[in-house]
């Protein structure tokens, strides 16, 4: 049976031992770079179940590749997961190799195909990494992704866009992926200014009413990214309000597009650093993809009614 322990730790409690191992290596034929990846898993346990993790692009080297967001990784090992992050050509640690690519900046459908690879090539990371060989489920796949990492994770849940550069519609769905968590990823293109449009243009034609996978979206009250739009912080709900369900929606309170620091521990980015904040998040996301991927019936509901019944709830929660 997988290892998968959702319960919050109680206070002064040991947590549970995880592994970390990186890089593993994929060559991709025609990739410009080879692709690598970082393994976060458990120390014990097996029928583990899989986490893709799709880093932000943020302005920071290291924590957009596979060498970030660790908070949030070791709490979803810890609970039971295997994660496993890509450095996707968008990185700045390989901006030097990459940057006369046509894709670039963001890499929009690279990152995306980046999981299939893993997908692919999943029993040759479960074979390079000590310890791991012969403990993955291999039918219990989710992604989850942070910033531009959650409109990966979006395309990869069924959403489409129109190629800016082609003008043809794309669909970068992946049947293997069965749920998704979506962390503070920008909504809707048609209200985002015109400048952004200009840089980011892939933005502009998504189309959330295929995204069809099960996913929690996870968007914070107070993240207002007004560079992009000036819709406030519902536009970062936008992957649950114009997706089709099963969805669900988490609201943290007092949240910006940190949600409390799940990129990087002390990072300058994180503006609204609160490890609380992270260690909330880490729970109800691991509880969720709990359900969500048939490992426990009764973990998200546990989950919701220990944050309904909490004195000072870090968040709301609603479904369709």
């Amino acid at each position: 049976m997988p290892l998968v322990n959702t319960s919050a730790p109680a206070a002064g409690t040991s947590p549970a031992p995880v592994l970390s191992f990186s890089p593993v290596v994929l060559p991709v034929e025609g990739r410009p770079v080879d692709l690598q990846v970082r393994v976060t898993a458990p120390a014990q346990g097996t029928g583990l179940p899989v986490i893709l993790l799709s880093h932000g692009h943020g302005g920071s080297n290291n924590l957009s590749s596979l060498n970030g967001y660790a908070p949030i990784a070791n709490l979803w090992a810890q609970a039971g997961f295997v994660v496993v992050q890509p450095t996707h050509l968008s990185s700045r640690t390989l901006a030097h190799q990459v940057s006369d690519d046509p894709e670039a900046p963001l890499f929009w459908r690279s990152r995306a195909e980046d999981m299939t690879h893993v997908l692919d090539r999943l029993d040759v990371i479960e074979s390079s990494v000590p310890h791991l060989a012969g403990r993955i489920d291999h039918g219990r796949v989710a992604v989850a992704g942070h910033s531009l990492g959650g409109f990966t994770a979006n395309l990869l849940l069924g959403a489409r866009l129109t190629d800016p550069t082609a003008g043809e519609l794309v669909s970068l769905r992946e049947p293997r992926i069965k749920a998704g968590v979506v962390l503070a990823a920008p909504g809707r293109g048609d209200v985002i200014h015109a400048s952004m449009a200009e840089q980011m243009p892939a933005f502009k034609t998504v189309d959330f009413s295929t995204m069809v996978t099960p996913a929690l979206v996870v968007a914070g009250d107070k993240d207002d990214s007004r560079h992009f739009t000036d819709v406030g912080p519902d536009w970062h709900a936008d992957p649950y309000t114009l997706a089709p369900g099963p969805k669900t929606l988490l609201t943290v309170f007092d949240a910006e597009h940190g949600l409390g620091g799940i990129a990087g521990y002390d990072a300058d980015e994180t503006t609204d650093e609160n490890p609380e904040r992270v260690a909330a998040v880490g729970h109800l996301t691991a509880a969720y993809l709990a359900t969500t991927l048939g490992l426990d019936a009764h973990a998200w509901q546990r989950a919701r009614d220990a944050l309904v019944s909490g004195t000072a709830p870090v968040g709301r929660i609603e479904s369709k």
